[in-house]
């Protein structure tokens, strides 16, 4: 394989080589899930089962996106 092409690849599929190069670190996948424990306010807890019952996700969904929506 030519260097040209390896580079291509390299660059095509960065973000992949760089998981793996991460999983090679730490032992996890970014896509894997791990379970917290936090403590919420319980006004907090009913406006997320709220959400929850109209938007039908599960709470962990929907914390996840409103903090990505963040960065």
């Amino acid at each position: 394989m030519r260097s040209s092409e390896i580079k291509k690849i390299l660059k095509e599929y960065k973000d992949v080589f760089e998981a793996l190069e991460n999983y090679d670190k730490t032992q996890e996948l970014p896509f894997q899930r791990k379970r917290i424990d936090i403590t919420l306010s319980v006004e907090t807890i009913n406006k997320l089962r709220k959400l929850k019952e109209k938007t039908g996700k599960p709470i962990s969904q929907i914390i996840e996106e409103k903090f990505v929506a963040v960065q």
